[in-house]
Protein backbone atom coordinates (compact mmCIF):
# COMPACT_ATOMS: atom_id res chain seq x y z
CA UNK A 1 0.00 0.00 0.00
CA UNK A 2 1.38 3.71 -0.61
CA UNK A 3 2.17 5.74 2.08
CA UNK A 4 -0.14 9.06 2.28
CA UNK A 5 -0.99 12.34 3.79
CA UNK A 6 -4.68 12.58 3.94
CA UNK A 7 -6.08 16.37 4.25
CA UNK A 8 -9.55 15.88 4.46
CA UNK A 9 -9.67 17.17 8.06
CA UNK A 10 -7.14 19.86 8.11
CA UNK A 11 -9.20 22.62 7.88
CA UNK A 12 -7.40 24.26 5.05
CA UNK A 13 -10.38 26.46 4.73
CA UNK A 14 -9.60 28.66 7.87
CA UNK A 15 -6.42 29.06 7.58
CA UNK A 16 -4.22 31.37 5.17
CA UNK A 17 -2.32 29.10 3.39
CA UNK A 18 -1.99 31.04 0.35
CA UNK A 19 0.63 33.21 2.49
CA UNK A 20 2.91 30.66 2.80
CA UNK A 21 2.16 28.79 -0.46
CA UNK A 22 2.90 31.63 -1.96
CA UNK A 23 6.97 31.43 -0.32
CA UNK A 24 7.27 28.46 -2.54
CA UNK A 25 10.17 29.95 -4.95
CA UNK A 26 12.04 31.69 -1.69
CA UNK A 27 12.50 28.45 0.31
CA UNK A 28 13.41 26.53 -2.83
CA UNK A 29 16.07 28.87 -3.45
CA UNK A 30 16.73 28.46 0.24
CA UNK A 31 17.10 24.96 0.14
CA UNK A 32 19.59 25.18 -2.65
CA UNK A 33 21.99 27.21 -1.30
CA UNK A 34 21.94 25.23 2.23
CA UNK A 35 22.06 22.22 0.76
CA UNK A 36 24.98 23.37 -1.67
CA UNK A 37 26.81 24.95 1.02
CA UNK A 38 26.49 21.53 3.01
CA UNK A 39 24.61 23.27 5.72
CA UNK A 40 21.68 20.46 5.65
CA UNK A 41 23.12 17.18 5.75
CA UNK A 42 19.76 15.95 7.23
CA UNK A 43 18.81 16.59 3.47
CA UNK A 44 21.76 15.64 1.45
CA UNK A 45 23.07 12.59 3.50
CA UNK A 46 26.90 12.81 1.73
CA UNK A 47 27.92 10.83 4.72
CA UNK A 48 25.76 8.22 3.78
CA UNK A 49 28.43 6.02 1.70
CA UNK A 50 30.84 6.26 4.02
CA UNK A 51 28.67 5.07 7.30
CA UNK A 52 27.41 2.22 5.02
CA UNK A 53 31.08 0.74 5.07
CA UNK A 54 32.31 1.77 8.65
CA UNK A 55 28.72 0.04 9.65
CA UNK A 56 30.18 -3.05 7.60
CA UNK A 57 32.67 -2.83 9.32
CA UNK A 58 31.44 -3.02 12.83
CA UNK A 59 29.04 -5.73 12.30
CA UNK A 60 31.02 -8.52 13.19
CA UNK A 61 32.66 -6.62 16.30
CA UNK A 62 29.12 -5.92 17.72
CA UNK A 63 27.58 -9.73 16.90
CA UNK A 64 30.39 -10.41 19.75
CA UNK A 65 28.39 -8.46 22.35
CA UNK A 66 25.05 -9.28 23.72
CA UNK A 67 24.10 -6.26 25.80
CA UNK A 68 25.12 -2.74 24.14
CA UNK A 69 24.56 0.25 26.77
CA UNK A 70 24.18 3.53 25.03
CA UNK A 71 25.15 7.06 26.51
CA UNK A 72 23.04 9.93 25.22
CA UNK A 73 21.03 12.33 26.24
CA UNK A 74 17.72 14.31 23.56
CA UNK A 75 18.76 13.79 20.07
CA UNK A 76 21.76 11.08 20.95
CA UNK A 77 18.62 8.80 22.50
CA UNK A 78 15.14 9.45 21.47
CA UNK A 79 16.13 8.44 17.83
CA UNK A 80 17.47 4.91 19.01
CA UNK A 81 14.78 4.16 21.69
CA UNK A 82 11.89 4.80 18.93
CA UNK A 83 13.99 2.71 16.42
CA UNK A 84 14.30 -0.30 19.05
CA UNK A 85 10.55 0.45 20.49
CA UNK A 86 9.57 -0.04 16.75
CA UNK A 87 11.61 -2.77 15.20
CA UNK A 88 13.19 -4.91 18.81
CA UNK A 89 10.21 -5.06 20.57
CA UNK A 90 11.35 -8.51 22.27
CA UNK A 91 13.13 -6.80 25.12
CA UNK A 92 9.81 -6.16 26.55
CA UNK A 93 8.33 -9.21 26.90
CA UNK A 94 8.25 -12.23 27.84
CA UNK A 95 10.85 -14.65 27.54
CA UNK A 96 13.32 -12.61 25.45
CA UNK A 97 16.52 -14.19 24.46
CA UNK A 98 17.77 -11.85 22.08
CA UNK A 99 20.37 -8.64 22.15
CA UNK A 100 19.53 -6.23 25.11
CA UNK A 101 19.85 -2.50 24.09
CA UNK A 102 19.83 -0.06 27.54
CA UNK A 103 20.01 3.51 27.08
CA UNK A 104 20.69 6.29 29.66
CA UNK A 105 19.62 9.15 28.84
CA UNK A 106 19.22 10.76 32.16
CA UNK A 107 21.32 11.61 34.79
CA UNK A 108 19.31 8.80 37.06
CA UNK A 109 21.80 7.69 39.92
CA UNK A 110 19.44 4.01 40.14
CA UNK A 111 19.68 3.31 37.14
CA UNK A 112 23.85 4.12 36.22
CA UNK A 113 24.47 1.88 39.91
CA UNK A 114 21.88 -0.96 38.25
CA UNK A 115 23.74 -1.02 34.74
CA UNK A 116 27.47 -1.68 36.59
CA UNK A 117 25.95 -4.19 39.09
CA UNK A 118 23.75 -6.55 36.61
CA UNK A 119 25.40 -6.15 32.96
CA UNK A 120 28.27 -8.56 32.40
CA UNK A 121 30.68 -6.19 31.40
CA UNK A 122 32.61 -9.05 29.38
CA UNK A 123 29.33 -9.32 27.36
CA UNK A 124 28.60 -5.57 27.14
CA UNK A 125 29.72 -2.95 24.58
CA UNK A 126 29.35 0.92 25.94
CA UNK A 127 28.72 3.20 23.15
CA UNK A 128 28.73 7.32 23.98
CA UNK A 129 27.24 9.40 21.85
CA UNK A 130 28.32 13.38 21.68
CA UNK A 131 28.58 15.21 19.21
CA UNK A 132 31.07 18.28 21.49
CA UNK A 133 32.17 15.69 23.59
CA UNK A 134 31.27 18.51 26.25
CA UNK A 135 27.64 17.17 26.94
CA UNK A 136 28.53 16.53 31.05
CA UNK A 137 25.48 14.35 31.61
CA UNK A 138 26.60 11.75 29.07
CA UNK A 139 30.57 12.32 29.11
CA UNK A 140 29.62 12.29 33.39
CA UNK A 141 28.39 8.46 32.95
CA UNK A 142 31.40 7.60 30.25
CA UNK A 143 33.83 8.60 33.21
CA UNK A 144 32.15 6.35 35.46
CA UNK A 145 31.51 3.54 32.85
CA UNK A 146 35.06 3.39 31.84
CA UNK A 147 36.42 3.58 35.06
CA UNK A 148 34.03 0.37 36.11
CA UNK A 149 35.01 -1.58 32.97
CA UNK A 150 38.85 -1.06 33.40
CA UNK A 151 38.20 -2.32 36.95
CA UNK A 152 36.47 -5.13 35.48
CA UNK A 153 38.37 -6.26 32.09
CA UNK A 154 41.43 -4.46 33.19
CA UNK A 155 43.57 -3.78 30.09
CA UNK A 156 40.54 -4.75 27.67
CA UNK A 157 38.33 -2.48 28.78
CA UNK A 158 38.76 -0.06 25.44
CA UNK A 159 37.87 -3.37 22.99
CA UNK A 160 34.23 -2.59 24.61
CA UNK A 161 33.87 1.27 24.06
CA UNK A 162 32.70 2.86 21.38
CA UNK A 163 32.35 6.64 20.62
CA UNK A 164 30.20 8.48 18.18
CA UNK A 165 31.46 12.09 18.28
CA UNK A 166 32.88 14.87 16.08
CA UNK A 167 35.18 13.39 13.60
CA UNK A 168 38.53 15.87 14.76
CA UNK A 169 37.60 17.48 17.80
CA UNK A 170 36.37 17.52 21.49
CA UNK A 171 36.88 15.57 24.64
CA UNK A 172 35.50 12.11 23.00
CA UNK A 173 37.86 12.55 20.03
CA UNK A 174 41.03 13.21 22.18
CA UNK A 175 39.90 9.81 24.15
CA UNK A 176 39.78 8.12 20.71
CA UNK A 177 43.43 9.01 19.90
CA UNK A 178 44.92 8.35 23.34
CA UNK A 179 43.04 4.60 23.86
CA UNK A 180 42.46 3.63 20.38
CA UNK A 181 38.93 3.24 21.27
CA UNK A 182 36.55 2.65 17.74
CA UNK A 183 34.80 5.60 16.82
CA UNK A 184 32.62 6.93 14.25
CA UNK A 185 31.43 10.52 13.36
CA UNK A 186 29.04 12.74 13.79
CA UNK A 187 28.93 15.02 10.73
CA UNK A 188 29.27 18.58 10.73
CA UNK A 189 26.00 20.42 10.58
CA UNK A 190 24.16 17.36 11.95
CA UNK A 191 22.14 18.92 14.92
CA UNK A 192 20.98 15.99 17.55
CA UNK A 193 17.70 16.40 16.91
CA UNK A 194 18.26 15.30 13.56
CA UNK A 195 20.84 13.19 13.38
CA UNK A 196 18.73 9.68 14.09
CA UNK A 197 19.66 8.27 10.33
CA UNK A 198 23.46 8.76 10.98
CA UNK A 199 25.95 7.06 13.23
CA UNK A 200 23.98 8.19 16.18
CA UNK A 201 20.78 5.92 15.49
CA UNK A 202 22.69 3.32 12.95
CA UNK A 203 24.50 2.07 15.04
CA UNK A 204 22.23 0.77 17.72
CA UNK A 205 19.80 -0.26 15.07
CA UNK A 206 23.11 -2.58 13.23
CA UNK A 207 23.67 -4.07 16.79
CA UNK A 208 19.73 -4.77 17.03
CA UNK A 209 19.65 -6.26 13.64
CA UNK A 210 17.81 -3.61 11.67
CA UNK A 211 16.99 -3.11 7.99
CA UNK A 212 19.48 -0.13 8.22
CA UNK A 213 19.25 0.35 4.17
CA UNK A 214 15.57 0.15 3.80
CA UNK A 215 15.91 3.29 7.05
CA UNK A 216 18.24 5.17 4.99
CA UNK A 217 15.81 4.23 1.58
CA UNK A 218 12.43 5.06 2.84
CA UNK A 219 14.43 8.67 3.73
CA UNK A 220 15.84 9.61 0.22
CA UNK A 221 12.81 9.15 -0.87
CA UNK A 222 11.79 12.20 0.70
CA UNK A 223 14.87 13.91 0.99
CA UNK A 224 16.07 13.37 -2.83
CA UNK A 225 13.80 15.73 -4.01
CA UNK A 226 14.48 18.72 -1.49
CA UNK A 227 18.29 18.60 -2.04
CA UNK A 228 18.09 18.71 -5.92
CA UNK A 229 20.34 20.90 -7.10
CA UNK A 230 17.89 22.43 -9.38
CA UNK A 231 14.60 22.04 -7.15
CA UNK A 232 12.58 24.60 -8.58
CA UNK A 233 9.26 26.15 -6.05
CA UNK A 234 6.81 24.52 -8.67
CA UNK A 235 8.67 21.85 -7.51
CA UNK A 236 8.61 22.31 -4.05
CA UNK A 237 5.34 22.96 -3.55
CA UNK A 238 4.00 19.81 -4.62
CA UNK A 239 5.77 17.67 -1.66
CA UNK A 240 4.02 16.90 1.31
CA UNK A 241 7.05 18.66 3.73
CA UNK A 242 6.74 21.94 2.25
CA UNK A 243 2.22 21.59 2.36
CA UNK A 244 3.01 20.71 6.49
CA UNK A 245 5.20 23.32 6.74
CA UNK A 246 2.56 26.42 5.74
CA UNK A 247 0.05 23.98 7.39
CA UNK A 248 2.15 24.23 10.31
CA UNK A 249 3.06 28.00 10.22
CA UNK A 250 -0.65 28.52 9.11
CA UNK A 251 -1.89 27.23 12.17
CA UNK A 252 0.14 29.33 14.24
CA UNK A 253 -0.76 32.23 12.98
CA UNK A 254 -4.85 31.06 13.86
CA UNK A 255 -3.94 30.66 17.63
CA UNK A 256 -3.38 26.42 17.47
CA UNK A 257 -0.21 26.61 19.87
CA UNK A 258 -0.19 22.95 20.26
CA UNK A 259 0.64 20.07 17.98
CA UNK A 260 -0.83 16.78 18.89
CA UNK A 261 1.47 13.85 17.48
CA UNK A 262 -1.24 10.86 17.97
CA UNK A 263 0.83 7.21 16.90
CA UNK A 264 -2.22 4.44 16.36
CA UNK A 265 0.69 2.23 15.41
CA UNK A 266 1.55 0.94 18.85
CA UNK A 267 5.36 0.50 18.29
CA UNK A 268 5.97 3.39 17.04
CA UNK A 269 4.37 5.14 20.09
CA UNK A 270 8.24 6.64 20.82
CA UNK A 271 8.82 8.43 17.79
CA UNK A 272 6.31 10.41 19.56
CA UNK A 273 8.84 11.38 21.85
CA UNK A 274 11.71 11.83 19.17
CA UNK A 275 9.16 14.52 17.23
CA UNK A 276 8.37 16.39 20.09
CA UNK A 277 11.99 17.49 20.34
CA UNK A 278 12.11 17.95 16.76
CA UNK A 279 9.44 20.55 16.60
CA UNK A 280 9.78 22.13 20.09
CA UNK A 281 13.63 22.98 19.96
CA UNK A 282 13.58 23.89 16.58
CA UNK A 283 10.28 26.08 16.61
CA UNK A 284 10.32 26.97 19.99
CA UNK A 285 12.43 30.20 19.46
CA UNK A 286 11.23 34.41 19.92
CA UNK A 287 7.87 33.73 21.51
CA UNK A 288 6.86 31.97 18.49
CA UNK A 289 5.94 27.82 18.17
CA UNK A 290 3.39 25.42 19.07
CA UNK A 291 4.06 22.88 21.98
CA UNK A 292 4.08 19.21 20.69
CA UNK A 293 1.80 16.86 22.57
CA UNK A 294 2.84 13.28 22.19
CA UNK A 295 -0.46 10.95 22.39
CA UNK A 296 -0.88 6.62 21.70
CA UNK A 297 -3.83 5.53 20.79
CA UNK A 298 -5.43 3.91 22.10
CA UNK A 299 -4.18 4.46 25.36
CA UNK A 300 -4.77 8.06 25.52
CA UNK A 301 -8.45 7.87 24.42
CA UNK A 302 -8.74 6.97 27.98
CA UNK A 303 -6.72 9.94 29.82
CA UNK A 304 -6.01 13.15 27.35
CA UNK A 305 -7.99 12.71 25.15
CA UNK A 306 -10.99 14.40 26.76
CA UNK A 307 -8.60 17.82 26.88
CA UNK A 308 -7.99 17.36 23.45
CA UNK A 309 -11.61 16.65 22.62
CA UNK A 310 -13.36 19.51 24.60
CA UNK A 311 -10.65 21.79 26.17
CA UNK A 312 -9.05 24.91 24.92
CA UNK A 313 -9.26 25.16 21.11
CA UNK A 314 -5.80 25.70 20.05
CA UNK A 315 -4.85 22.12 19.25
CA UNK A 316 -3.95 20.11 16.06
CA UNK A 317 -3.07 17.48 15.63
CA UNK A 318 -0.93 14.46 13.61
CA UNK A 319 -2.94 11.48 13.16
CA UNK A 320 -0.48 8.56 12.72
CA UNK A 321 -1.82 5.00 11.28
CA UNK A 322 -1.30 1.83 9.05
CA UNK A 323 -3.91 0.04 7.43
CA UNK A 324 -1.71 -3.82 7.65
CA UNK A 325 -1.11 -3.85 11.23
CA UNK A 326 -0.88 -7.28 12.43
CA UNK A 327 -4.83 -9.39 12.52
CA UNK A 328 -4.16 -10.62 15.68
CA UNK A 329 -5.91 -13.73 17.43
CA UNK A 330 -9.78 -13.66 16.66
CA UNK A 331 -11.91 -12.89 19.24
CA UNK A 332 -13.92 -16.15 20.94
CA UNK A 333 -17.18 -17.03 19.30
CA UNK A 334 -18.74 -17.39 22.64
CA UNK A 335 -18.79 -14.26 24.14
CA UNK A 336 -21.80 -12.47 26.19
CA UNK A 337 -24.41 -10.82 24.32
CA UNK A 338 -23.19 -7.53 25.22
CA UNK A 339 -20.11 -8.08 23.08
CA UNK A 340 -21.63 -10.02 20.27
CA UNK A 341 -20.12 -6.90 18.13
CA UNK A 342 -17.29 -8.82 18.22
CA UNK A 343 -17.61 -12.59 18.12
CA UNK A 344 -14.87 -14.15 15.93
CA UNK A 345 -13.36 -10.47 14.78
CA UNK A 346 -9.69 -10.02 14.75
CA UNK A 347 -8.13 -8.66 17.74
CA UNK A 348 -6.84 -6.39 15.27
CA UNK A 349 -9.17 -4.69 13.80
CA UNK A 350 -10.30 -3.16 17.18
CA UNK A 351 -7.14 -0.76 17.08
CA UNK A 352 -8.54 0.33 13.29
CA UNK A 353 -11.89 1.19 14.33
CA UNK A 354 -10.93 3.14 17.33
CA UNK A 355 -8.46 5.15 15.62
CA UNK A 356 -11.25 6.25 13.05
CA UNK A 357 -13.92 6.73 15.88
CA UNK A 358 -10.90 8.93 17.43
CA UNK A 359 -10.05 10.94 14.17
CA UNK A 360 -13.26 11.47 13.54
CA UNK A 361 -14.30 12.90 16.97
CA UNK A 362 -11.28 15.10 17.04
CA UNK A 363 -12.55 16.52 13.48
CA UNK A 364 -15.79 16.88 14.59
CA UNK A 365 -14.64 19.03 17.36
CA UNK A 366 -12.92 21.20 15.87
CA UNK A 367 -9.37 19.96 16.15
CA UNK A 368 -7.36 20.51 12.57
CA UNK A 369 -5.79 17.19 11.56
CA UNK A 370 -3.76 15.70 8.77
CA UNK A 371 -3.45 11.61 8.87
CA UNK A 372 -0.01 10.41 8.12
CA UNK A 373 -1.05 6.96 6.75
CA UNK A 374 2.01 4.52 5.94
CA UNK A 375 1.36 1.35 3.72
CA UNK A 376 3.42 -0.58 6.19
CA UNK A 377 4.83 -0.55 9.89
CA UNK A 378 8.33 -1.09 8.30
CA UNK A 379 12.06 0.64 8.62
CA UNK A 380 11.52 1.93 4.90
CA UNK A 381 8.42 3.57 5.88
CA UNK A 382 10.17 4.82 9.28
CA UNK A 383 13.06 6.33 7.02
CA UNK A 384 10.05 7.93 4.99
CA UNK A 385 8.58 9.54 8.14
CA UNK A 386 11.66 10.82 10.14
CA UNK A 387 12.69 12.47 6.62
CA UNK A 388 9.32 13.75 6.40
CA UNK A 389 8.78 15.30 9.53
CA UNK A 390 12.19 16.78 9.60
CA UNK A 391 12.14 18.39 6.51
CA UNK A 392 9.03 19.92 7.40
CA UNK A 393 10.23 21.08 10.85
CA UNK A 394 13.22 23.12 9.13
CA UNK A 395 10.81 24.47 6.33
CA UNK A 396 8.04 25.68 8.84
CA UNK A 397 11.29 27.41 10.94
CA UNK A 398 12.11 28.71 7.88
CA UNK A 399 8.41 30.04 6.87
CA UNK A 400 8.03 31.50 10.62
CA UNK A 401 11.49 33.49 10.40
CA UNK A 402 13.64 31.90 12.93
CA UNK A 403 16.32 29.70 12.95
CA UNK A 404 15.03 25.89 13.35
CA UNK A 405 18.83 24.10 13.80
CA UNK A 406 19.58 25.77 16.98
CA UNK A 407 18.56 25.97 20.55
CA UNK A 408 19.90 29.27 22.49
CA UNK A 409 17.23 28.90 25.09
CA UNK A 410 18.74 25.20 25.78
CA UNK A 411 22.29 26.13 26.01
CA UNK A 412 21.54 28.99 28.77
CA UNK A 413 20.35 26.00 30.97
CA UNK A 414 23.75 24.08 30.49
CA UNK A 415 25.70 26.83 31.14
CA UNK A 416 23.96 27.51 34.38
CA UNK A 417 24.60 23.77 35.53
CA UNK A 418 28.40 23.87 34.74
CA UNK A 419 28.00 27.22 37.07
CA UNK A 420 26.17 25.33 39.87
CA UNK A 421 29.20 22.30 39.29
CA UNK A 422 31.36 25.16 39.45
CA UNK A 423 32.89 24.82 36.27
CA UNK A 424 35.75 27.12 35.29
CA UNK A 425 34.91 30.46 33.68
CA UNK A 426 31.30 31.09 33.36
CA UNK A 427 31.73 34.28 35.67
CA UNK A 428 28.36 35.70 34.65
CA UNK A 429 26.38 32.77 35.06
CA UNK A 430 27.82 32.35 38.75
CA UNK A 431 26.77 35.64 39.94
CA UNK A 432 23.08 34.68 38.14
CA UNK A 433 22.87 31.43 40.01
CA UNK A 434 24.17 33.36 43.14
CA UNK A 435 21.45 35.84 43.35
CA UNK A 436 18.88 33.07 42.44
CA UNK A 437 20.02 31.08 44.95
CA UNK A 438 20.41 33.80 47.47
CA UNK A 439 17.13 35.37 47.13
CA UNK A 440 14.12 35.44 49.64
CA UNK A 441 12.01 32.17 48.29
CA UNK A 442 8.68 31.83 49.20
CA UNK A 443 8.94 27.81 51.10
CA UNK A 444 6.25 26.03 52.69
CA UNK A 445 5.77 22.56 53.63
CA UNK A 446 3.02 20.35 52.59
Amino acid sequence: MADILDWTNADLDQLDMAAYEGKADDMAARLREETGAGRLPFLTMPYEAALKKQLAGLKGYLDGFEHMLLLGIGGSALGARALQKAFHPGQDRPGHDGKWLWIADNVDAYALSDYMDRLPPEKTVVVTVSKSGGTIETVGQYFIIKEWMKERLGDAWAGHMLLVTDEKQGFLRGEVEAYGIKALPVPDNLGGRYSVLSAVGLVPALFLNMDIDALLSGAREVADVLAAPKLSGETLAKTQAFRLAAWGAALMDKGFTEMIFFAYIPLWASFGDWFAQLWAESLGKEGKGSQPVPAVGVTDQHSVNQMFMDGVRNKACLFLTCPTLPAGPKFPADLPDQFAYVRGKDFGELIQAEGLGTRMALSKNGVPLVEIQVGADGPKQAGKLIGLLGAATILTGWLMGINPLDQPAVELGKRLAKARMNADGLKDEKADLNAFLTAQRDLREF
